[in-house]
């Protein structure tokens, strides 16, 4: 029965070392030039973004440079702003143009 054992062991032994022989490395990476990619891929970015930064702005201080139209003021319909008892503060709404 031991010498059984022994056998078990040395040929697991022996299937270890072969499949450790035969594996790739895992913690070494075979990549030519990826910390020049990445730098590259980083300043590539960081001028794209600075390049949207100035588009936006220059195109949002085009925007608000423009005037804008005003109309003139709504005709005034009698079923608007019913009154039936005056406000404590005066004729208009509180948040209301006075026109008084």
């Amino acid at each position: 029965m031991a010498s059984a054992a022994a056998a078990a062991r040395s040929g697991l032994r022996s299937l270890a070392a072969r499949a450790k022989a035969t594996a790739a490395p895992a913690a070494r990476r075979r990549m030519s030039s990826s910390a020049h990619d990445d730098a590259h891929e980083t300043a590539k970015w960081e001028k794209i973004t600075y390049a949207g930064i100035v588009t936006c702005t220059l195109l949002a201080a085009y925007n608000l440079s423009k005037g804008h139209p005003h109309f003139d003021e709504p005709p005034a319909y009698p079923y608007l702003h019913i009154r039936n008892k005056e406000f404590p503060w005066g004729p208009d709404g509180l948040f209301e143009n006075k026109h008084h």
